[in-house]
């Protein structure tokens, strides 16, 4: 019973993705074993004929996530899984949806992958992600929710930042890229990334190649911590004014900087010296007291084992306590044996505290030096003699020496833990050489450390509006509070500061102090990364966001806001595009039939504190799980999964019955013909059906002989069913309730005496509800709109049918043909509705299909274009094109970039002969971009598919492995079409060609 009733949830597709998962998973294989693609390759090209997107997703999130956890430094690995991730995501949604699709779609693959060895929640993963790739709003909405991720903008012109991160490679958890994917997912568009002291080379090549891909602003920081009294102050130096990466990698490796790094390491060997003197007093003093306390062998941690744990990190505090904590994992569940067996209340108590042990709990109690005064107190600076020379420069020689390395830089002064006449002090003793403050760090935030934030604010906006004498107000203020506390040594140094408050003022005003925002954020126990303004994000995210904040203050941080519009004339204008455009001389339409976009903008020294700001935090609290000490296991029933995890063929029925039975019952109701009565529920499912069916096909033009496209791929079982469900609840709504209810009885209008009148309201009603559940379901905005005129439409169509029904009747020879149009009145008017219905939502899925292809087509030209361009620089003062469709291409001329130019047209070629033949309307979609194209353009294109001439060469790369193991499906199609293919192409690249209607054949 259990078995067939669990049969009920889930579909095979569901089963074989969590199958091809765990098969990955389990395999370990490598990049090279099949599993990533050359990124050259689409993914709605020519690689759909060798495996599944599913797959090819799975196989990057796993070597993604992967890489790093084996301790493998594979950059150029996960940097290739992020490449085909990212492209394989975005590629996948079919709605306006699509970078949210996008985002939802890599979040339920992390997800899968790290569920491995659960079934039953890997299995709704897959039951969600299929779902989700459909792309519809109501679905996708519901997962960034699930995952806790705001919705962001289509047009991605949120202001989504964060100033202040680490990665593995200093306290944090994840790679580079890892860190990158998972700051996109959030919907960040800036980061800046900070190194503690020095950066390694590969690190931050990996770092500024994988925000390259995903498109985010990626800044590269060295952070230096310096004493500062009795404590350390953070500057974060970001050196600016590089022409591109290859620039800045290059500056890294300049002797100054490798010299000022080198000394950085000595810092951090230094550090970690002190760190392990805290392992060793906690393995003498508290190891020995916990497991008394305890009652259980608790073994020493080895420094081989925390530097193992460490990685290619920097040693922490942070990185001791997680250590820590999972090094006694085996005495907490132990201890909590012993305090199961016992059961009393003293029992369950300590329990509930050892199930709540965490690295902060571990900090704080284990690891502070206040409550263990035979720990070295690592927050505070040691004395002078003891530490490396590097920490013992003032922050005026450092910025000296940072301005010697490079002019162009930004310098963040760190005010976590400082008063506002530290500030004013360290911003006097750098000598303006500091431009920005970290006016708000969100880890500081939550630790309580941002007490002068008000006040650091006011001094702040007093130099920037140039407000010399509020300046010097604010520094006299703290002149008398100093000597009020008895500091006269530094109330000395601020009368020097107060006399030089000009040259300060001066600086400052033609330089404003701007402002960084960040989190401090590590991917571990804090909050997540990201900030963003309220103002940028859609209305429906603010809820998203407010209940994200909802155990936390406010952000006290106001940052100014401008909105700026701009138009422009489209390069591929619609028809609907080009009839406005020539409406623009009426007064105000100025802008008809032009593309809109819209950017905000902000300045960071308009920055101001205020009790409630417009920045949100886009992470929350990443929260402990506990450690599983309480045993509370829940039992994993198909019977809790809900409706939403069915069979697909279940849910399918359902829906159908759904429609069927009010239908049914309706028209016995409704209907004296007997025919009607019994059979007036299948013709109006048949009407309804053939109407999906013929609309989908039409759509894709999935019945024409040029393509390869079978007609029954372009159907869609699961929304021809959520049709018949509609159209069989419309029948009680427009038989029972309108026509009869309302018209007939309440009324007493009926078709016999005034047609138009029934046929006009069955339409409106219809068209209103039509409308209502296509919003509900996600359509194109095209359909939806569509159906608020589709009423107007059907009345004329509804009379017309009626007439010919009249007359068809009278041709049969019955004398009164009133007695079967009256109670037929309904079915006329849906046949009229359905018929209007497939040119509206036809069209609009046609629209749907060609903005697909465009993005398709404009992707893969554009790597066309940037090959040729390379191409051409390769090979100035020859025709490289005409030597690539020969035999033997450039026969190994050009080195390493000319081989792999040569393989990027090879599969160029072959993904846009693909997209040819077997992707719905991209002939429709190619002609509508090619007829923009120059001349020229055209010629270059036409010339580069010539490379498909190389029959056995290209043969070779595809069985060598190309597209994996199964080649034999891509050879196929390759061998067949090509010459077709170059054919229907020079047709259509021909001069005058494109302007000519059936210009392909």
């Amino acid at each position: 019973m259990a078995k067939r009733r669990a049969s009920l949830y889930f579909d095979q597709q569901d089963k074989d993705i969590l199958a091809l998962v765990n098969r990955i998973l389990e395999s370990h294989c490598g990049p090279s074993e099949d599993c990533l693609f050359d990124p050259a390759l689409h993914p709605h090209g020519i690689k759909e004929l060798a495996t599944s997107p599913v797959s090819r997703m799975a196989y990057a999130v796993i070597n993604l996530l992967h890489s790093l956890e084996n301790g493998g430094t594979q950059a150029g690995d996960r940097l290739l899984a992020l490449q085909t991730l990212y492209d394989e995501v975005l590629t996948s949604a079919h709605s306006l949806l699509r970078r949210n699709t996008a985002r939802v779609l890599m979040q339920i693959m992390k997800s899968m992958v790290r569920a491995h060895g659960r079934r039953l929640a890997q299995l709704k993963l897959a039951h969600d992600f299929r779902r989700t790739v459909q792309g519809t709003p109501r679905v996708v909405r519901r997962m960034l929710a699930r995952y806790h991720l705001p919705e962001m903008p289509e047009a991605w012109d949120q202001l989504a930042f964060d100033d202040h991160v680490y990665d593995a490679n200093t306290k944090g958890r994840k790679s580079p890229t890892h860190l990158i994917m998972d700051a996109w997912i959030k919907g960040l568009r800036r980061l800046t990334v900070a190194y503690e002291y020095c950066v390694d080379q590969e690190a931050a090549a990996e770092l500024l190649r994988a925000a390259d891909i995903t498109g985010i602003v990626v800044r590269i920081g060295l952070e230096f911590q310096l004493p500062f009294y009795d404590r350390f102050v953070s500057l974060l130096w970001i050196p600016r004014g590089f022409s591109s990466n290859r620039d800045f990698l290059e500056f890294l490796q300049t002797p100054g900087v490798q010299a000022m790094m080198g000394r950085g390491r000595e810092v951090l060997r230094w550090r970690q010296e002190r760190l392990l003197q805290v392992l060793a007093a906690w393995n003498v003093a508290q190891r020995p007291r916990l497991a008394a306390a305890w009652d259980v062998p608790l073994p020493e941690l080895t420094v081989e084992a925390f530097l193992q744990f460490v990685g290619r990190g920097q040693a922490s505090t942070l990185h001791l306590a997680e250590c820590l904590h999972r090094h006694v994992q085996p005495a907490l569940q132990a201890r909590a044996a012993i305090l199961a067996d016992k059961g009393d209340q003293a029992a369950r108590a300590e329990l509930e505290a050892l199930e709540n042990l965490g690295p902060d709990v571990i900090i704080d109690d284990w690891l502070s030096p206040e409550k263990h005064p035979e720990m070295p107190d690592l927050s505070r600076p040691a004395p002078l003699s003891e530490m490396p020379a590097f920490l013992r420069l003032s922050p005026q020689e450092l910025t000296r020496e940072l301005q010697g390395l490079n002019p162009g830089y930004r310098l963040v002064l760190g005010t976590a833990g400082l008063s506002v006449e530290d500030v004013t002090e360290l911003l006097w003793d750098c000598g303006g050489a500091i431009s920005h403050l970290e006016i708000f760090n969100m880890k500081g935030w939550m630790e309580g450390k941002l007490t002068g934030l008000a006040a650091i604010g006011e001094l702040q906006r007093a130099l920037n509006l140039g407000l010399g004498p509020r300046v010097k107000q604010l520094v006299r203020r703290m002149i008398r509070h100093m000597e009020s506390r008895g500091e006269d040594e530094r109330a000395a140094k601020f009368q020097d500061i107060l006399r030089d408050v000009p040259n300060l003022w001066e600086h400052y005003r033609h330089n404003p102090l701007k402002s960084r925002l960040g989190t401090s954020s590590a991917s571990r126990l804090s909050f997540g990364m990201g900030l963003v303004l309220k103002e940028t994000v859609p209305r429906r995210s603010l809820a998203e966001l407010r209940r994200k904040q909802q155990h936390t203050r406010p952000i006290p941080i106001c940052s100014p806001v401008e909105e700026c519009l701009s138009f422009r004339a489209p390069r591929n204008p619609s028809t609907w595009q080009r009839l406005l455009a020539k409406l623009r001389w009426l007064p105000g339409c100025r802008h008809l039939g032009m593309e809109r976009r819209r950017q905000w903008k902000t300045a960071s020294e308009d920055c101001r504190i205020c009790a409630h700001g417009n920045v949100v935090n886009l992470g929350g609290l990443n929260s402990a799980a506990g450690n599983r000490l309480l045993k509370q296991k829940r039992a994993e029933r198909a019977a809790s999964l809900g409706l939403s995890y069915l069979n697909s063929a279940v849910s399918n029925w359902l829906k159908v019955l759904l429609g069927f039975i009010p239908a049914f019952f309706s028209f016995l109701y409704t209907q004296d013909w007997w025919f009607l009565a019994w059979f007036g529920t299948f013709i109006w499912f048949g009407i309804t059906g053939a109407r999906n069916v013929v609309q989908m096909v039409l759509a894709a033009k999935g019945a024409t002989r040029d393509t390869l496209i079978h007609w029954k791929d372009q159907i869609s079982v699961s929304r021809l069913c959520d049709s018949l469900m509609y159209t069989g609840i419309s029948v009680l709504l427009l038989e029972v309730m309108v026509r009869v209810w309302l018209l007939q009885d309440g009324l007493g209008v009926n078709v016999a005496e005034d047609p138009v009148l029934v046929f006009t309201v069955l339409n409106i009603v219809n068209g209103f509800y039509i409308f209502a559940h296509n919003i509900y379901r996600g359509f194109p905005k095209e359909a939806a709109i569509g159906n608020l005129f589709r009423s107007a439409l059907a009345i004329p169509v509804s009379s017309l049918y009626n007439l010919l029904l009249f007359e068809g009747i009278l041709l049969l020879g019955v004398n009164d043909p009133e007695i079967y149009l009256v109670p037929s009145a309904a079915v006329v008017s849906k046949m009229a509705s359905d018929t209007v219905a497939a040119l509206i939502e036809g069209y609009a899925d046609s629209q749907v299909n060609l903005r697909m292809r465009r993005w398709d087509y404009q992707s893969k030209l554009a790597e066309v274009f940037a090959c040729y361009t390379r191409l051409e620089l390769l090979f100035p003062q020859e025709d490289a094109l005409v030597k690539l469709a020969r035999p033997g291409g450039l026969h190994g001329r050009g080195g390493a970039e000319g081989r792999e130019l040569e393989r990027a047209f090879i599969i160029n070629a072959l993904d846009l002969m693909y997209f040819w033949y077997y992707q719905p309307l991209a002939q429709d979609a190619f002609r509508q971009i090619a007829r923009a194209m120059p001349e020229a353009d055209k010629n270059v294109l036409a010339r580069s598919q010539l490379v498909l001439t190389r029959e056995r060469e290209i043969s070779q790369m595809l069985v060598d492995g190309l597209l994996g193991r199964n080649f034999s499906r891509p050879l196929a199609f390759f061998l067949n079409k090509r010459k077709e293919y170059l054919r229907s192409l020079a047709r259509l690249c021909r001069p005058g060609r494109l302007r000519e209607p059936g210009c392909l054949h």
